[in-house]
């Protein structure tokens, strides 16, 4: 049997059909970052975003039972995080979009109508001057499917699935940034209880001190000078708590918000910590990089904006569909669905792109532009997460060093503070040298408890940068998220 010329033509374009227009995505080779930190010298790696990689509660590291409630009540009820999700369960929701396109269009609409005529309608140019009124029921079946010949729906779905992908790697990215929060904010506040707890001492010792330099003006050792200076001190030391509390309460209060509470009815326990910062390992991988969500992210996008100029550059070519009507129709409900009302219609349709007013290729030229915008993104995305890692490599370093400047520092001011108190005693100098020893050593210890806090919160911070901490991937996955 010959096969008609149109149907042969229609055939051979459909054995095309396992061809996709537009490039296949591969990540640009440029973007690379080096093999480690800290002035390694092995070299320069491709960067290949592993986002899925095991994490692990990391913040359990630092053993505060209360940051791991914190951070349990935050990763169930922020806000943000919730509407993260709700985003990605809309691009979810897409994907499915896109790929009804492999499918047929199948839709019944019947009708049913009485309709009247003009008696002035024209029949074969001739009006007959009769009205007529009539019934008219329908029940048509509707059928249409397009043959996705240059892969205009397998693009489609190919982005809309990237971006679900970024979209599951934007829910991680605010994971992990509410995480980081919820742990330095704890940590901040724990270093305002050390400090509060600190100046409630010095208040105390300072007190003793003034009464006994009252003590020895009455006793006519001292003098009025020495009195108002001691005073002074004291109440110097007292008027530092209420700022201490009102940084504390805002705070508490941005706790509230990140564990999805009302600042109201939440508080957290004064608890004076002597946590120590943790021990960072020397010769931290880039691969860990890798595991940042927000570069996973980006990377997503660019496969979807590469698949976005397949389906612009599929527009330019013939869109066939398959086309089928089939039903019943009858002037009379009684004979609706009698055989012989029966009727159908079927066909292919052909649709070629000859003239669009440069829209097409617009649109290609606009895709191909958003390709290289995410790709610019994705590149500057890594360059921001190295650099953040190598701020809080040296943030981790320099507060060590000053704090250990530090310490020496408070243990030659308290030496310096005893001395002053017995020359004072035995009446060689005034108060006044007492008095600054006491402001000297206070400030140097109030410095030492907001450094350990910095330091704490600098950890914090380079978890954060670097993903989710610096385990490797087969010790992260001892503990589960």
């Amino acid at each position: 049997m010959k096969i008609p010329s149109g149907v042969a033509g229609v055939l051979g374009m459909v054995l095309l059909a396992g061809c996709a227009v537009g490039p296949d995505y591969r990540r640009p080779e440029a973007t690379v970052i080096p093999a480690a930190y800290a002035g390694a010298t092995n070299g320069w790696k491709v960067a290949e975003p592993q986002a899925h990689l095991p994490k692990g509660n990391w913040w359990e590291m630092f053993g505060e039972a209360e940051l791991n409630r914190l951070e349990g009540e935050a990763g169930v009820a922020n806000q943000q995080l919730k509407a993260a999700i709700a985003s990605f369960e809309q691009a979810r929701a897409l994907v499915n979009v896109a790929r009804a396109g492999f499918f047929p269009n199948l839709s019944l609409s019947p009708s049913a109508t009485r309709q009247r005529d003009s008696a002035n309608r024209s029949i074969n140019g001739v009006s007959n001057g009769r009205a007529e009124t009539f019934s008219d029921f329908i029940v048509p079946l509707d059928l249409s499917y397009e043959l996705d010949i240059w892969g205009r729906v397998r693009r489609s779905v190919e982005a809309a699935k990237a971006n679900e992908q970024a979209d599951a790697a934007d829910v991680e990215t605010i994971r992990l940034a509410i995480q980081a929060e919820v742990a330095s904010d704890y940590f901040t506040l724990r270093a305002f209880d050390a400090e509060s707890a600190l100046l409630t001492s010095s208040v105390k010792v300072f007190r003793k001190s003034f009464d006994l330099t009252r003590n020895r003006r009455a006793g006519g050792v001292a003098t009025d000078l020495d009195v108002a200076q001691a005073e002074t001190v004291l109440r110097t030391t007292e008027a530092l708590l209420p700022d201490i509390a009102l940084r504390r309460v805002r705070v508490e209060h941005a706790l509230a918000v990140l564990t999805g509470q009302t600042a109201s009815s939440f508080h957290v326990p004064e608890k004076p910590s002597t946590l120590q910062p943790s021990v960072i390992p020397p010769g931290i991988p880039s691969e860990l990089l890798e595991r940042r969500p927000d570069i996973a992210a980006a990377e997503r996008r660019m496969a979807s904006a590469n698949a976005s100029i397949g389906v612009a550059e599929a527009a330019f070519f013939p869109t066939i569909q398959f086309q089928g009507l089939a039903g019943f129709q009858s002037v009379d409900a009684g004979t609706l669905f009698d055989w012989p009302s029966r009727f159908w219609a079927v066909g292919p349709a052909l649709t070629i792109p000859l003239f669009q007013g440069g829209r097409l290729r617009a649109n290609l030229r606009g895709a191909e532009a958003a390709y290289d915008q995410v790709v610019a993104r994705y590149r500057q995305s890594v360059l921001v997460a190295f650099a953040e890692v190598e701020d809080n490599l040296a943030a981790q370093l320099l507060l060590a060093d000053e704090q250990t400047a530090e310490a020496a520092a408070m243990q030659a001011a308290r030496k310096t503070l005893e001395i002053a108190s017995n020359r004072y005693r035995a009446g060689l100098v005034t108060y006044l040298e007492v008095a600054t020893a006491q402001n000297t050593a206070l400030d140097l210890e109030r410095t030492t408890v907001r450094l350990r806090g910095e330091q704490l919160v600098a950890t914090v911070s380079l978890i954060k940068s670097l993903g989710g901490g610096w385990q490797a991937p087969e010790q992260a996955a001892v503990k589960p998220r």
